[in-house]
């Protein structure tokens, strides 16, 4: 059993707090005769929330499981205690049964067109009409969430594009929701946003091609973004490494000097906006801090930043905060994140399920 003393940071701001921790790691409604005080002072934060990222996918593609469970414990060290694993070739369903790792929300394996992704990590389906027969089966085999590749390069014409009609978009989405699931998709232009959001889309990652009408409509339907921007700043490097394709190298410089304009403006017109650093791949993970210092760099209040990668982004997906009977996940800070959003990399203590991973001097 466990004592917690200090400023609980939340919605509505920090207040003092005195929170208990029982011995099934759960958080206590009533004082705790007894418990053993880890923390006297400083900042008490709900564990934070990595709400896209990929465990079991490396720099070359899928990993060994060992490797991904190396990424998971990563992340964990971070701070990042909830994952929102937007598509891994890997099954990682072993690691949500360990309790000292993060929970993880799969989306099972991204969907895609033959030749439109990164190779290796897709579903590719040689038919368009196949898809929503595809997402109700990932519906089933996720954990409520179901990711497309809205838009990649098409080699045909040397720029982004659409992978999916209109209609089937339509046909796809429903069938998720009729099985339970949301449905996110991966868009970088701006194309293939207004047939992802009028089919009644849930989540857009990264989202650099939206315009205000697509952004009010969004708010309009109560559409996520997670902006993802620290994989954002690698635009530039895309670009320069696709020369021999002038008209995307161009659209993804464009695009990547347009991302913060864009998080601006969704956050003013009310669109829900949540913190992902789309670790795996090119993003190394446990960088969820940086991913939160960029949301405040692009024009989030700095509460507002952190909540994107707290109680915000668990509300979101249906996890409680630090609330009586909720699971003890939290992390403590010396210095007040709403200061300055780059003390969440210091994290002080981590706990897990109401058990201490990590405690620094």
């Amino acid at each position: 059993m466990y004592r917690l003393r200090g400023v609980l940071l939340g919605p509505e701001g920090g207040r003092d707090t005195e929170l208990f921790v029982d011995a099934a790691g759960l958080v206590a409604g009533n004082p705790l005769p007894g418990a053993e005080t880890l923390a006297d002072g400083g900042f008490l934060v709900p564990g934070l929330v990595d709400a896209h990222c990929h465990v079991g996918i490396g720099p070359h593609g899928a990993v060994p499981l060992a490797e991904a469970e190396e990424q998971a414990r990563t992340d964990r060290d971070a701070g990042a205690l909830l994952l929102r694993d937007c598509g891994s070739p890997v099954d990682t369903t072993s690691l949500q049964r360990r309790s000292d790792l993060p929970e993880i929300v799969r989306a099972g394996r991204h969907l895609a067109r033959p030749k439109r992704y990164i190779p290796g990590l897709a579903l590719e389906l040689d038919v368009p009409a196949l898809l929503p027969e595809a997402v109700a089966k990932q519906a089933r085999t996720g954990d409520g969430w179901v990711k497309l590749v809205g838009d990649w390069i098409d080699r045909g014409t040397g720029d982004l594009a659409p992978l999916w009609p209109d209609d089937v978009l339509v046909a796809a989405i429903a069938a998720a929701h009729a099985a339970g699931a949301r449905v996110t998709a991966h868009v970088f232009g701006s194309e293939a946003l207004p047939g992802l959001i009028r089919a009644g889309i849930d989540c857009i990652e990264h989202g650099t091609g939206l315009t205000d009408d697509l952004i009010d409509e969004m708010a309009r339907r109560g559409t996520a973004l997670v902006p993802t921007l620290i994989n954002i700043d690698t635009f530039p490097g895309v670009a320069e490494r696709a020369e021999r394709f002038p008209a995307y190298a161009a659209h993804m410089r464009a695009l990547h000097a347009r991302a913060h304009g864009v998080v601006r403006r969704a956050v003013e017109a009310g669109v829900p906006v949540f913190a992902g650093t789309d670790a795996g791949g090119g993003i190394r993970h446990g960088r969820i801090a940086d991913e939160v210092v960029a949301l405040h760099a692009a024009g989030l209040p700095a509460l507002d930043a952190l909540g994107a990668a707290s109680w915000a982004a668990r509300e979101w997906l249906g996890r409680p905060a630090l609330v009586p009977g909720a699971s003890a996940d939290l992390v403590v800070y010396l210095d007040d994140p709403r200061t300055d959003p780059a003390v969440l990399s210091r994290p002080a203590l981590i706990l897990l399920r109401g058990r201490v991973v990590d405690r620094r001097s």
